[in-house]
């Protein structure tokens, strides 16, 4: 760290006359150092350089914590105390943080920036937690695959049952030329039966007689 120096007055004087001056406290530059260090990605957090890993503060809070800057008449020195998540190139990070708070100082203050010097006090694991916890969720939010079901595009189909229709029975026509033939041999077989009948009544008759003539000849 370079030696420190008073915090002197700025003179603008854009035509050589002094026309007033400008100053910058020590906390205007550090909220401006400690902004730009969060916004680059990789940057865990800031933490201060006594107790490091174990004072961690968010990109949201205590902004200038783990910041000290030295404010001169025309320049400024920052040191930066911050951890870097896990996974990411330490230099490329500490690379982005010194162009990104020097762009910053020198844009808004005008102050020449002699150095910023990037003290990497640890590594952050929250991110990576948080993404195994995301895709942990993710995967327990799937629903169970079911092997057995076919998919709705492809159920299979169920067959209607066919309504039959009941058996039309049709009526057997008998010609006429056929049933009167009929009719006349089963008259016939009456009377013919009748005549047998007759004719055995009548043997009986003459029989009866006969035996009764007899007993009276006997007589």
């Amino acid at each position: 760290m370079a030696p420190k120096k008073e915090n002197l007055p700025l003179t603008t004087s854009p035509e050589g006359e002094p026309t007033g001056t400008i100053t910058y406290a020590n906390e205007v530059v550090a909220v401006i150092a400690g902004v730009a260090a969060n916004e680059v990605e990789g940057v865990a957090g800031m933490c201060t350089a006594s107790t490091g890993i174990a004072d961690v503060f968010s990109r949201n809070k205590n902004i200038t914590k783990g910041v000290k800057v030295e404010v001169g008449t025309e320049e400024v020195s920052v040191d930066l105390y911050l951890n870097v998540e896990y996974g990411t190139p330490i230099q490329t990070a500490a690379t982005n943080v010194q162009e990104s708070v020097r762009k910053s100082i020198e844009t808004m203050t005008g102050l020449h920036v002699v150095r910023v010097d990037v003290h990497v006090q640890g590594l952050s694991f929250e991110k990576e937690k948080k993404d195994n916890l995301v895709g942990l969720e993710s995967f327990e939010g799937q629903p169970a695959e079911k092997k057995d079901e076919a998919p709705v595009d492809q159920q299979p189909e169920v067959a209607q049952p066919v309504e039959q229709e009941a058996p039309v029975v049709e009526e057997t026509y008998v010609p006429e030329t056929v049933e009167a033939p009929v009719e006349e041999a089963l008259e016939e077989v009456e009377d013919t039966a009748e005549v047998v009948f007759d004719e055995v009544t009548e043997a009986e008759q003459v029989e009866e007689s006969a035996e009764e003539t007899k007993q009276q000849t006997e007589e």
